[in-house]
Parts: C-alpha cells; sequence; structure tokens
C-alpha cells in the first residue's frame, strides 16, 4: 500500500497541544487520507499474552483499559485469549499487577435466575467481533446481547443492545479472582435510580506486596428496576425491565476515592454520545501513530509496523486523577499525594504504574526520546514523585508503591538519556542525587526482584567489595532473579551511565568513581573460554559451566546470550576476546546457530525453559540480548548489523497474527519499540546515554519514513529515511548520507537528527 498526499498529514499535524500533554490535534479530513489506527491488528499474539498485554477501548496510557476477559486466573495466561471461545466479564483495569472492576451483562430466564451469580459465561465468535484501538464489539452468544465498548482515559463507556422484551440485568463481579490478584471486599450504594458508587480491593500479589484501593462511579441512562446482592458470592446485580433502546452505562475509575471518581467521569465524560467517543479516541490514537508515516513494503508490514508502535503507546497506566490526586503506597500507611498544579489548576503532569524498565535502554529510550519527548519527560517526572514520596527512584511501581521488579537500577539509563537529550533539563543536581542514591548502599540497586523486605538478595556489597556479584548469594535467597554474573552485568553498565551524568554536572570524583565500577564486567569475562562466566563467593569459576545453559547465574538469559551485556563499551569487550575481528566472528556464528531458531526461544516466555530453545546463542524473545545486532556496529561491521537486523525484524515482528508476534513477552511497549526501531533502522547500543546520544544505522524495511518532530522540544520539523533500491535483498547500505554529508561510520547524532532533514540511503545487495 501506497500514500499520495501525505504532504496535508504533516501540515495538519504541525499543531501540537501543551508539552507534557500526549495529545495531538488531526482533523478527520486527514482520515481520508490515512486512518492509522485502521492499521492495527490488536489481536497480534494474543494466543499467548498475559493479564496487561492486550488492549481495545483505551487510551494512550490510560487507567481504564476496557476489555472482554476470557481467561481470569493469574497473571499469565490470562485477560484476553484469541482461542478461548467464553467471555467471563469485561474488567475495567488490565495493569501490571492490578484488575478491578468486573462487570457482565445477561438476560434472564426461568433455567438461570436462581443460579446467574454463579453461571453466567457466554460464548462468543470472532466473526461478530470488531477490534480497534479505542473500541470493541461482540455478541454474547448465550444472552443475544451486542456489546460495545470505548473509553476516556479514566472512563469505561458501556453500550449494550439487549434482544426486545427481555428481563436484563447487569452483574458487577466485584469479588472474584480477576487476573494477577484477587478482588475482594466489593461494595455497591446506590445514589439514585441511575447511579451508583463502590470499590472493591485488589489484593496483594507477589510482586505488588500491599492492598489496593479502586473505587468506582457508574452512571446509566435508564434506570435501574433494583438492586440485588447475592450474598453468598457478595456481588450485585443492576435489574432492568422493558428496554426498548440500547443500555448505556459508563464507569469512572479512581485509585482516591469515590468522590475523585466521579469527578473523572463528570471531567472527562459529561455527555452520552457514544459514537463521539469512540471518534475522539480515534482522534488521539492516530495523532500519536501518525507521526511516523511508512511508505513501501507491504500492506501486511505496514499495519504490523503500526501494531508495533501502538504497543509502543500503552501498557503503562495512568494512577492519578483529573485533579492530580493519586495513590501513595510507599509509606507505612497509604496517603493521597497531590501532584503539582499548573496555574489553570491542572496536574503538571500524571502519575502512572509501569512494569520495568529493564530493557528500555534500547526500546522506549531511544522511541520516546526521538519521536514522543513529551510522553518520555512526563514518565521521569511521575518517577521522581515516587523518589518525593518513598526515597527511591522506582524501578517498576504498582498501586503507587515499589514492587522491585525485576533488577538493577534499571531506570537510571532511562533519566540519563531524557537529560543527554534535553528532554529533561531541570533540576539536574536533584535527580542526580536522586540516581545515585539507588546505586549506594540502601539503593534500589542493592534489591533482588520483588525482594520487599531485605536488602541482601541483589548482592550489592559483593560488587562493591570484590568487583562481581558472587553465584549463588552465599548468604539465601531474598527475591527473584538473583543470579549473581547477570547482575554484575547490568551494575557495570547502569554505573557507566551515571557516570555519564557526573561528567556532565562536572562531578569529577563520582565520575571516576562510577567508571572504575563499570569495568566490572571485565572480572566475570574467562578468556580461556571465551565467554561471561559466574563466579563463586570465592572467586572461582563456576564448575561444569556451559554458556548455553538457562538461568545459570544470568537473568532470564544463558551465558552465551548474556556475554554481549557491554553496552556501553563493546569495543573494549573486542579486545578481551582477541580483537574486533574474532568478537564479531564470534557474534555472527552465533546468530547463524540462532538463526537455526528463529531468534528466539520458542513462541511464549515459558518456552524458554525447553531443553532445546534454551540454549539458543541469542534470543530476540527477551530483553537480554535484543541489542546485540548492532553490536557489530561497534567491532567495525556495521554490514553485519544491517544484514542480521534486517533477519530478525523479518522472522521475530514479521508476522501478524493471534499466534505470534512478541513470543508472549512483551513487557509494556518495549518489543513493540524494538521492532518499531529496527523497522526504521535506527538504534542506541548504549540507550542514548552518551553525551552525544549516538545513532547507529541499521536497514530500514520501508522505501521511505517520515517522523515528525516535536516542536516544544526539537528545532527541526520532520526527519525522513529514504531508502533506495529497498527490497528483501538489498538490505545492505551501500552508501549513506545525511543531509548531503557522507556517513561512512553509519552512525549519527542526536542533536543532528532532531534538527530535521534526510537520511538517504542507497541499498545493495551482497554476501555477508
Amino acid at each position: 500500500m501506497r500514500y499520495c498526499k501525505f504532504f496535508i498529514l504533516f501540515i495538519l499535524l504541525s499543531v501540537f497541544a501543551c508539552k507534557n500533554d500526549s495529545k495531538q490535534i488531526i482533523t478527520d479530513e486527514v482520515y481520508k487520507e490515512v486512518d492509522f489506527s485502521n492499521m492495527v491488528y490488536p489481536q497480534l499474539d494474543t494466543e499467548n499474552s498475559r493479564w496487561f498485554f492486550f488492549s481495545s477501548a483505551c487510551r494512550p496510557f490510560g487507567m481504564v483499559n476496557l476489555s472482554p476477559d476470557n481467561q481470569i486466573d493469574g497473571a499469565w495466561g490470562s485477560g484476553y485469549r484469541y482461542k478461548t471461545d467464553t467471555i467471563k466479564g469485561f474488567s475495567h483495569i488490565h495493569g501490571w499487577q492490578i484488575s478491578g472492576v468486573s462487570v457482565m451483562p445477561v438476560t434472564f430466564s426461568e433455567e438461570n435466575k436462581n443460579n446467574i451469580f454463579t453461571d453466567f459465561y457466554s460464548k462468543f465468535s470472532h466473526d461478530n467481533e470488531v477490534v480497534k484501538p479505542g473500541y470493541h464489539s461482540l455478541e454474547l452468544q448465550r444472552f443475544n446481547i451486542k456489546i460495545e465498548l470505548t473509553s476516556t482515559k479514566r472512563v469505561g463507556f458501556h453500550k449494550y443492545t439487549f434482544p426486545e422484551k427481555s428481563e436484563a440485568g447487569i452483574l458487577l463481579n466485584l469479588n472474584t479472582v480477576l487476573g494477577p490478584s484477587d478482588n475482594a471486599n466489593g461494595i455497591l450504594k446506590q445514589i439514585n435510580d441511575k447511579e451508583f458508587v463502590g470499590s472493591v480491593v485488589a489484593t496483594p500479589t507477589h510482586r505488588r506486596p500491599k492492598d489496593l484501593k479502586v473505587f468506582f462511579k457508574i452512571a446509566l441512562n435508564q434506570s435501574v428496576n433494583h438492586l440485588q446482592k447475592d450474598e453468598e458470592t457478595g456481588n450485585y446485580m443492576l435489574h432492568f425491565k422493558d428496554l426498548n433502546t440500547p443500555l448505556f452505562m459508563k464507569v469512572a475509575i479512581s485509585y482516591t476515592s469515590e468522590e475523585n471518581a466521579s469527578l473523572n467521569m463528570k471531567t472527562e465524560l459529561p455527555h452520552w454520545d457514544f459514537n463521539a467517543v469512540v471518534s475522539d479516541s480515534k482522534t488521539e490514537w492516530n495523532s500519536l501513530l501518525g507521526r511516523i508515516k511508512v511508505e513501501g513494503n507491504t500492506e501486511k508490514q505496514q499495519k504490523r509496523f503500526y501494531t508495533d508502535l501502538w504497543h509502543a503507546l500503552q501498557g503503562r497506566r495512568t494512577i492519578s486523577d483529573v485533579n492530580g490526586a493519586y495513590p501513595d503506597n510507599t509509606g507505612k500507611s497509604f496517603r493521597i499525594g497531590q501532584l503539582p498544579l499548573k496555574e489553570d489548576g491542572t496536574p503538571k503532569f500524571n502519575h502512572y504504574n509501569s512494569d520495568a524498565f529493564w530493557g528500555a535502554q534500547w526500546t522506549i529510550n531511544t522511541l520516546w526520546g526521538l519521536v514522543y519527548p513529551e510522553i518520555y519527560e512526563e514518565f521521569t517526572w511521575s518517577l521522581l514523585q515516587y523518589y518525593k514520596d518513598g526515597g527511591l527512584v522506582a524501578r517498576g511501581p504498582s498501586g503507587g508503591n515499589y514492587t522491585y521488579v525485576m533488577t538493577g537500577s534499571s531506570s537510571t539509563p532511562f533519566f540519563v538519556s531524557a537529560i543527554q537529550k534535553g528532554i529533561l533539563k531541570n533540576n539536574l543536581e536533584y535527580v542526580y542525587e536522586a540516581l545515585k542514591k539507588n546505586h549506594m548502599p540502601n539503593g534500589i540497586m542493592e534489591k533482588a526482584g520483588y525482594e520487599h523486605k531485605t536488602q541482601k538478595g541483589g548482592g550489592l556489597k559483593y560488587y562493591l567489595k570484590n568487583g562481581f556479584v558472587p553465584h549463588p548469594n552465599p548468604e539465601g535467597k531474598f527475591g527473584g532473579h538473583q543470579d549473581g554474573a547477570g547482575l554484575t552485568l547490568e551494575y557495570a553498565y547502569q554505573d557507566w551511565t551515571l557516570a555519564q551524568l557526573a561528567l556532565k554536572l562536572g562531578k569529577k570524583a563520582d565520575y571516576n568513581y562510577f567508571m572504575k565500577r563499570s569495568k566490572n564486567y571485565q572480572n566475570l569475562f574467562n578468556k580461556k573460554i571465551g565467554w561471561m562466566q559466574p563466579k563463586n563467593i570465592k572467586g572461582q569459576w563456576q564448575a561444569d559451566y556451559s554458556p548455553y545453559n538457562y538461568e545459570e547465574g544470568f537473568i532470564e538469559a544463558n551465558g552465551a546470550q548474556s556475554t554481549w551485556f557491554v553496552p556501553h563499551n563493546i569495543p573494549e569487550l573486542g579486545e578481551l576476546m582477541g580483537g574486533k575481528d574474532v568478537a564479531s566472528d564470534k557474534l555472527n556464528t552465533q546468530f547463524e546457530e540462532a538463526e537455526t531458531l528463529n531468534f528466539t526461544s520458542g513462541t511464549s516466555h515459558a518456552s524458554e525453559l525447553h531443553p532445546e530453545y534454551r540454549k539458543i546463542p541469542i534470543n530476540y524473545g527477551n530483553q537480554p540480548s535484543i541489542q546485540t545486532a548492532f553490536a557489530f556496529h561497534k567491532l567495525g561491521r556495521p554490514d553485519l548489523t544491517q544484514y542480521w537486523s534486517r533477519k530478525v525484524t523479518s522472522t521475530v515482528f514479521g508476522g501478524l497474527a493471534p499466534s505470534t508476534g512478541y513470543n508472549g513477552d512483551e513487557d509494556q511497549g518495549l518489543m513493540g519499540s524494538l521492532a518499531v526501531l529496527m523497522k526504521i533502522g535506527l538504534f542506541q547500543i548504549n540507550g542514548g546515554t552518551d553525551a552525544d546520544a549516538e545513532y547507529q544505522i541499521g536497514s530500514p524495511i520501508f522505501d521511505k519514513i517520515s517522523i515528525q518532530l516535536h516542536p516544544d522540544y526539537y528545532s527541526g520539523k520532520t526527519l525522513e529515511i529514504l531508502a533506495t533500491d529497498n527490497n528483501e535483498t538489498n538490505v545492505f547500505a551501500k552508501e549513506a548520507t545525511f543531509n548531503g554529508k557522507s556517513l561512512k561510520e553509519f552512525t549519527l547524532f542526536h542533536k543532528d537528527i532532531t534538527s530535521g532533514g534526510v537520511l538517504n540511503m542507497k541499498m545493495e545487495a551482497r554476501d555477508n
């Protein structure tokens, strides 16, 4: 598919909303040229997905993520599952470790009226289903009800068309297992015949250690005949009679109070025009998706691209209300926090839940930094709010609290990249001190995954004393991911990124200190075997070691994959291996071996434990080795970067079906972002944390890519990437120029890219 008249889009997109608001304005006239949201395929990989993966009736980063649930038990294998033909409810929160407010419309019969509270599931068919960003519709076959769903950021909007002359109801399943946590203590209170308020508690999980109360407000366009509470389940039923027109229902969410749930509804959805909300949602999605326009290749690949980009703009969810109130669970007792306000009384930024920033250095750092800097800046302020409240910059918050998901100080590269790119400019001394605290004793680096009450699992004291984290931890088991070699490599990289910020701020002593720590990866490189290898507390190499054994000292990876986790100094790693040529040959062999397994450990996260898949030397199904194709760049072989990145893109990120897509481990936009970057041919192996924020050029899969640059952050208007003679065979760049200047090293700098211009690449075929 090709588009002709795209220049109209960039004229219309030149008007942005205010800073810290991700919305742009695209008029309906643009839809006559292109509807980006219509190119998204939400069902991608939904056979393998988990609770927070799937989205339909939601806005970018919305508090509400309204969609049907086919499975409801557990964080994995739950939510919308494409192969399951049964609907078990429609819930409003599909977040990292959070669920809540499940509803189910029903019709009554003599057979079901006495057991409807426990027997309400319904079959459905994909043949009668429409799924788009911001909209979902299907039919409940058991009850003959047409369901239509949409939402604002904090309000779910339902439209139910019941069969004629039916006795109808809406079940509020407030006390139930729901995804990652139980919902308990559900309460519903009637205000009048059309309005209700209530709350439900999302009980603690292994990762989220405290209760989280979800408040809600319900408003209906037609009167409820009566409210019924079932004493056995504790759930509620709204009964209706003589519904001759569609029933509309609004459900507003808040994590602070019923009053704020009501305010969220009043502010965001004061009317009953369902189609207008669908249209507004479409506009908002198009305004963000439309910042990148691709031309060439196939219609299938364009659809997959916009599906990847769509994933990069969701998953991490808003937790603050329209007035800036938010849940703070970082202290000993719950409190309602208040975000700073602008002069007009609206919050300066939104506050967020988020899965880990583990791997963000190779994904959203670059994509958000280039295309969505206002989103990037807002997330840094949200993470700093956790520091103000709880004393640590979060690495994966949920329910307004730390979860200690994954390991290290993964938010440090996220901040440093934002600063190096000029996105985050103010209070840098304060930011530095906040980040530094995480890298020292009693900081977040010291905690292993989900280590809520101790600080021994991360092995930081050994890292500081001996230059590596021993494996196994001699003090015992305290959290998850206590894999010492993997921790050492991660800490070393994150220390290097903090050193770059110290240098920028003129902190020479700190710079030298963290640079010294950043070389600790060298302590685990065994020159005799050519791999990273774990050491025990005595400094002895792990016995009977194989670099192909999964999670033997390395986090969600094996030693072969993790050996390349030195993104801050690949050239030096190459020297340890015997020189750049030896290193590039070694890595090339790893890619050749990985290709036989399609570059991933199976098609789901669980498959990584498979006896064959776990031995794959490069895995693009999880974060630890997703940078490796661009490591060739730093070894003097950009041609191998172009060759293998194109191979991976086609094999791993080329499909468009429910059965595959991200191999079941799309961590809230990270793998979608990676796919986008590889397809446009721009990457930052150190996460854009160096002073110049260098980009390595890969092999774009489209003939032309146009990126609109945000005028509040960057001086340029557009970045164009042109790939002449581009096809599946011509994957190598014979030459590249930027604004007419030759790029012999196939690299660009952030300040040049964001000044606008044209990257022109002449593509050709050759032997790799």
